[in-house]
C-alpha cells in the first residue's frame, strides 16, 4: 500500500518523530527512548514514514540509522498555500467591514451627541 505525507502527519506520535529526526539522527533505539510506547510500536511509525519519503533509514554495521527528509512536506505546504489565500480574503474582507461599522458606530454616537445638545 502506498501511503502518502498527509497520512504520515495525521498522527501526532509520527509529527513528533518527525520533529526530532530534524534535528538530528538516530538509530530505532534512540528514537524509541523518546516515547513512551514499545519499541515495536515506534517501528511501526517509523516505517511508515519511510513509505511515505519523510525517514531515510541507513544501514552502519549493525545499526539503522534514522533521519527526516523534509522535502516532502512541500506537497503540504502547497496544499495549505491554496487556503491561506482564501482566509487571509475573507479575514482582509471581515477586518473591512469591522472599520466600516466602527465609523459608522461613531459617526451615530456623535450624531445623538448633537441633537441631545
Amino acid at each position: 500500500m502506498r501511503r502518502d505525507v498527509f497520512q504520515a502527519i495525521a498522527d501526532p506520535r509520527r509529527r513528533e518523530i518527525i520533529n526530532l529526526l530534524a534535528n538530528q539522527t538516530l538509530n530505532l533505539n534512540g528514537v524509541a527512548e523518546h516515547f513512551d510506547i514499545s519499541r515495536p510500536a515506534v517501528s511501526k511509525h517509523i516505517r511508515i514514514l519511510i513509505e511515505c519519503g519523510l525517514v531515510i533509514v541507513q544501514q552502519q554495521g549493525r545499526e539503522r540509522h534514522c533521519k527526516a527528509d523534509l522535502s516532502k512536506l512541500k506537497h503540504v505546504s502547497d496544499w495549505t498555500d491554496q487556503y491561506k489565500v482564501f482566509w487571509t480574503k475573507k479575514l482582509d474582507a471581515l477586518e473591512s467591514f469591522l472599520a466600516k461599522e466602527q465609523k459608522h458606530s461613531i459617526k451615530k454616537k456623535i450624531n445623538s451627541k448633537n441633537k441631545k445638545t
